[in-house]
């Protein structure tokens, strides 16, 4: 499964770059600053980083395939750290808001908290209100896909499914705050459902 990214990143890009991400960007992004520095989380070729940067927001990207990540520089134009986020150390790195947008659905129920706690302590160090709008401000976007059981898929790539109630009792177990909840059906018409929340990272005190 992880192999697919780094033996077929080609295909990968041919099949998802062009897909508009409006629908789910735009709910984040209009709780964030227009300066905010925005950390992409397995970026792939640089799709969602190439919309943020459009709009004025300085963006990064996290890619772990070597292909993906090296496209991503090239249609970006954008720092592109090369790593594992499982074992990278996030706690060494500093932006306003991190973007998880359907890269961890290959973790399991049981990794996924202990790999979110690490990836949000690349978060600075919050304001908890927009003082003008008088709304929460975003830190993290983050989607995977609704379902009930685990499997593989065509390509040999393993998904971990989840309930809304169930990602919530993670997000709670992390002093994560859901401001809002994007539900679609996938872009790349397979029928999948999307879970994708707009959230706000509570500091630990």
């Amino acid at each position: 499964m992880i192999d697919y990214y780094s033996k077929n990143y080609i295909e990968y890009h041919n099949k998802a770059f062009m897909i508009d991400p409006s629908f789910f960007l735009e709910p984040f992004v209009k709780r964030l600053d227009q300066n905010a520095r925005i950390l992409d989380i397995g970026c792939a070729s640089g799709r969602d980083i190439l919309w943020l940067i459009k709009r004025g927001f300085g963006a990064e990207g996290f890619e772990r395939s070597n292909g993906l990540a090296e496209l991503a520089q090239k249609n970006t134009s954008c720092n592109i750290i090369k790593g594992d986020f499982e074992v990278y150390d996030f706690s060494k790195l500093s932006y306003d808001a991190i973007l998880a947008s359907g890269s961890l659905v290959h973790l399991s129920h049981k990794k996924l908290p202990l790999v979110l706690k690490n990836i949000i302590k690349a978060i600075k160090q919050p304001i908890n209100k927009d003082q003008k709008n008088n709304q929460t401000k975003a830190q993290l976007y983050i989607s995977l896909k609704q379902g009930d059981n685990e499997y593989i898929d065509k390509y040999g790539r393993k998904f971990y499914p989840w309930k809304d109630c169930e990602l919530r009792s993670v997000f709670n177990s992390l002093n994560i705050s859901v401001i809002e909840l994007i539900k679609s059906e996938s872009a790349v018409g397979s029928g999948d459902i999307w879970l994708g929340y707009v959230c706000y990272v509570h500091p630990y005190l």
